[in-house]
């Protein structure tokens, strides 16, 4: 295992080689930020000899946001699971750095949507489940809900 100290005073462990693909060495990384944000996971060299996020790894912050998924080009990108330290949780699809595609938002309160998401907008076909448990389905697009229906189970 290496230590090394990189640009910023962060901390980083390159703790083995993994493979190679398309002229990128892919390495399993411990790095820590200058803020105390930590990755643990996969990152590549760029060409300017920087590493950058990609493949699979968990971000966490001090304040206990986790992020566990898929990284390209130093972005939350494809599928993961983030939590927030308020207990919501997004799990679902990610692009640069937004809730983007299918997913799962679980609401503090125990509240969820699952639907589509556009850039972290909730945006088109979805459902609702309020905390009583009853199901609202239809389309969604950003703050507005035109026709939902309410789901009821005989």
């Amino acid at each position: 295992m290496n230590r090394v100290l990189a640009p910023g005073n962060c901390y980083m462990c390159v703790t083995y080689f993994l493979s190679v693909y398309t002229a990128s060495e892919v390495y399993k990384i411990n790095f820590i930020f200058p803020n105390g944000d930590k990755y643990d996971g996969d990152c590549t060299r760029t060409s300017s000899g920087t590493f950058e996020r990609n493949g699979v790894g968990i971000h966490t912050t001090p304040d206990g946001i986790i992020y566990t998924g898929n990284w390209k080009d130093d972005k939350m990108n494809g599928f993961g699971r983030l939590e927030h330290f308020s207990g919501a949780v997004y799990e679902g699809h990610f692009k640069d750095n937004m809730f983007h595609g299918l997913g799962t938002y679980t609401f503090p309160t125990g509240a969820k949507y699952t639907g589509n998401f556009n850039e972290n907008r909730v945006e088109g076909e979805g459902q609702y489940t309020d905390i009583q448990g009853l199901e609202w389905c239809g389309n969604f697009h950003f703050t507005a809900a035109p026709g939902l229906k309410l789901k009821i189970l005989m």
